[in-house]
């Protein structure tokens, strides 16, 4: 990787749009540091420094060792992090570094230095440095006269000034929008945030250890497709200089990756993000992550069975043996997951009775509910539809401990086999954890003929007016005359599953960079 050299830099006098006093004082100590360096003082920007230790890996191995036995077997550290800490106390001084390891230590690690330890001269730059700098040192690990493990450095470097100071004194953002729109901010000083997404991370490498282990094969699918499918929702749309063709940023990978069954992969998934140009929420995020994965010779019930197993597997290793909690309320995945159709859920969770075989009740219960004749075409809908609806809007919310929401109607299942006893309704559920949606998934048509009919009604549905419902892929119905054999698919939205993992409220918390409006 190139780098630019030092004679490139915007000169220190080149200010920042909100350039403060501070940032100008901290600009002023770079600019010395450059003189210094073209003096044939010390690099501005070092990078020769290898830290052996993390601050973790420290309090790992000595947390629990008396202030006597370090005295008595001297142990050397070598680390580096960004300063959150200092004390200057004369000829003496202390530092708090922080890295990138968490632990019980959060990360951090007291350093003490002294004229005696690291030079008057550089105990004298010291000084001068800021919080936020990053800084290396080097030197023998005891214990302070009140217990706290310290590294006494006997050498300390700058390894990166800091231009701007940390929020608040090192409290943090408090400012939401300001801890989403400047994330590094937020992970540098709360260590909350940290923790949530290495839970992320070690939550996704368990989802894949767990797939490999069952006999899946990690796949990659274009995040560019000529034709959106495999949802309905509204797609993103770019051009394609090269091809010189429209192109669309992918709502979801099913029906590449049911080609990848035609071909003869018995058992594929993916991990990818997905783009729906639709509404913002603490749910929603129009770019997201998912996990589709897709099993020959699987049904739905198969695959009920087996995102339990997944569900569960995963809370075990994010949580171990402490209980599930979410806002403040037990989650409870260790026992079966519940399993209802749309029809007994609003039979269970509401007052509606018989009533809800009736659209002529229907229609003006969601009414009283907000939903317009203009918006969502009530009299049009078929009585499946409607209750579908009439679910959304009582039951959805309640649904707190998983429960597998099952047979949808077939008329907004485009892609999902239909019941054999009852073809009004398709071998399909959705799974929904804490009142919200987890997961969506059926047997899939391998019918081809039957898919390209459904197709051509969500064409003539599009034509009408509905701009998330489904183009014709011609491709797809070619691949499904091959023949593709009876299977399961279905699809897990991650972003979701780690707000469960880490009790957070909103999807935004979960993603590291999530979708904002551009600062004015």
């Amino acid at each position: 990787m190139s780098q630019a050299p030092i004679s490139s830099v915007p000169p220190a006098e080149a200010p920042a749009h909100d350039e403060n006093q501070l940032i100008a004082e901290r600009r002023d100590k770079l600019k010395a540091l450059r003189e210094m360096q073209k003096q044939g003082g010390a690099i501005a920007f070092p990078n020769d420094f290898k830290p052996a230790d993390k601050a973790a890996e420290l309090f790992a191995s000595h947390g629990q060792t008396s202030k006597e036995a370090l005295e008595a077997a001297p142990v050397r550290a070598s680390v580096a992090g960004r300063m959150m800490l200092k004390r200057v106390m004369g000829k003496a001084s202390f530092a708090t570094l922080q890295d990138a390891s968490l632990g019980e230590s959060g990360g951090r690690i007291q350093i003490y230095l002294n004229n005696d330890s690291v030079g008057e001269a550089v105990h004298a730059a010291f000084k001068h440095w800021d919080l936020g700098d990053i800084v290396a040192a080097e030197g023998v690990v005891f214990r302070t006269g009140k217990g706290e493990l310290t590294i006494h450095a006997d050498s300390i470097r700058l390894l990166t000034k800091s231009l701007r100071p940390l929020p608040d004194k090192f409290h943090g953002l408090h400012d939401q929008e300001m801890k989403y729109r400047q994330r590094y901010v937020d992970l540098m000083t709360d260590e909350a945030t940290r923790r949530r997404f290495v839970v992320r991370s070690q939550a996704l490498s368990t989802l894949r250890e767990f797939m490999v282990s069952h006999g899946f094969l990690e796949v990659e699918t274009p995040m560019l497709h000529p034709i959106p499918g495999g949802a309905n929702a509204r797609p993103f749309e770019t051009h394609h200089n090269a091809l010189d063709q429209q192109m669309f940023l992918r709502i979801a990978p099913e029906l590449y990756l049911k080609r990848l069954l035609v071909g003869g992969f018995d058992r594929v998934f993916e991990i990818n993000r997905n783009f729906r140009n639709e509404g913002i929420s603490v749910r929603h995020n129009p770019e997201f992550t998912m996990m589709e994965f897709y099993a020959a010779y699987w049904n739905y019930q198969d695959l009920m069975d087996f995102n339990e197993q997944l569900i569960r597997h995963v809370v075990k290793q994010v949580h171990g043996d402490t209980p599930l909690t979410y806002n403040g309320q037990p989650v409870d995945v260790m026992s079966p997951f519940e399993r209802l159709t749309i029809r007994q859920a609003i039979l269970k969770y509401t007052e509606a009775g018989d009533q809800v075989d009736s659209a002529e009740w229907l229609i003006p219960q969601l009414k009283k509910l907000g939903l317009s004749e203009a918006k969502h075409q009530l009299s049009q809908r078929s009585l499946a539809s409607l209750q579908v609806l009439y679910f959304e809007e009582t039951v959805e919310e309640k649904l707190w401990n998983p429960t597998f929401i099952m047979d949808h109607p077939t008329e907004i299942s485009p892609l999902a086999r239909a019941n054999d006893a009852n073809p009004d309704v398709t071998e399909r559920f959705e799974l929904y954890i804490t009142g919200r949606e987890f997961g969506n998934a059926f047997s899939e048509l391998n019918d081809a003929e039957d898919q390209a009919a459904r197709f051509h009604a969500q064409v003539a549905s599009k034509d009408g007016g509905d701009d998330e419902a489904m183009h014709f892929d011609a491709d797809f119905i070619r691949a499904l005359e091959y023949g593709m054999p009876p299977a399961g698919g279905c699809g897990i939205g991650i972003d979701r599953l780690m707000m469960l993992l880490t009790d957070s409220s909103s999807i935004r918390d979960v993603i590291l960079f999530p979708a904002l409006r551009r600062e004015a």
